[in-house]
């Protein structure tokens, strides 16, 4: 009885030490992606919900292999511009690329659109997508997965509205003024964002600090300022010329009729040629400084030093009497 006992126990015991020694088998992990790693049977191959290919397979070891790309995939794309913002009504642009380049080297363009919801189908995967709304546009990753998809990027956009002025009683034709919109590049030269916009002009661009330049007429008259684009806000800026728009005249005696068909040029205090013209009435647009008119009549040429100052219209006649 008691051996009998005895070699009863020894059998409990040796069960036990081999129920600690061998461990079970981890099972495989699937992940679907944005989801929770669920376990499956080893010998069932892994499937989507619909049967369709397009999960990750991770191995108890942590290797997970690529995504098999599935059927195309509904996406939507909408743009605002600030966090949390309504969404833009118009004006977007929209692009969609494979994050893989071309022979030339650059990424192939899959999708443009120009509506405000932007819809497409594209199989699971990771692309590139970019907006824009003018001057203002932002680029981020779009990730496919499976069933509906939908993707808000936010712009960080503001606008910008330019004028200039002589001052508050001397205005400027909108049709002499142009404006540059610059931005710093990495090595701190300019780089031109927009040029020659009108003004009144609405420009939509990213916030930040910008530095635009105001060109009244064809000359030197122009004027530099750095303005902040603050996001979901309309800058308005007025720049103020120190210049003037001067008039020319070669007469023979003070207030006589203008000679016809005079060569015009006027020269800078560092004798460069800024300004040229063929017939009676030339008109310049000039910054504050001293310059000299030459006007070529027939073999004769007649000169003037003359000054501009911050004003109106001015008209300056060159006498042919005092040369």
């Amino acid at each position: 009885m008691r051996i009998a006992f005895l070699s009863f126990l020894m059998v409990l015991l040796a069960q036990s030490a081999l129920a600690q020694v061998v461990a079970p088998t981890p099972q495989p992990r699937i992940t679907r992606d944005g989801g929770t790693p669920t376990t499956q049977n080893q010998d069932q191959p892994p499937t989507s919900l619909d049967g369709q290919t397009g999960l990750t397979i991770v191995p108890a070891d942590g290797a997970a292999t690529p995504i098999i790309p599935g059927p195309p995939q509904p996406i939507s794309l909408s743009a605002t511009i600030e966090v949390n913002g309504t969404r833009i009504p118009s004006g977007l642009i929209w692009r969609v690329y494979d994050t893989k380049t071309d022979e030339s080297g650059q990424l192939t363009q899959l999708f443009k659109s120009e509506d405000a919801t932007a819809s497409l189908s594209l199989p699971p995967g990771e692309y590139r997508v970019h907006v824009s709304l003018g001057r203002a546009q932002t680029t981020d990753v779009l990730k496919v997965e499976l069933g509906p998809n939908i993707k808000t990027l936010v712009l960080d956009a503001g606008a910008l509205r330019l004028r200039s002025e002589v001052s508050s009683e001397i205005f400027i034709p909108p049709n002499q003024l142009k404006f540059d919109v610059f931005t710093d590049g990495l090595d701190g030269e300019q780089i031109p964002i927009i040029v020659d916009v009108e003004q009144n002009a609405l420009i939509h661009l990213n916030a930040g600090v910008y530095s635009v330049v105001s060109r009244w007429g064809d000359q030197n008259a122009t004027v530099r300022a750095d303005i902040r684009v603050e996001p979901g806000q309309v800058t308005e800026a007025t720049l103020f010329h120190k210049a003037a728009q001067i008039s020319f005249l070669l007469v023979s005696s003070p207030g006589g009729e203008a000679i016809a068909d005079v060569d015009w040029k006027i020269q800078n205090q560092s004798n460069e040629i800024i300004f040229t013209h063929l017939g009676a009435f030339p008109t310049a647009i000039l910054a504050e400084g001293d310059y000299t008119i030459i006007a070529q009549s027939g073999d004769t040429v007649y000169n003037r030093e003359f000054q501009v100052q911050t004003g109106r219209p001015l008209e300056i006649e060159v006498l042919t009497t005092v040369y």
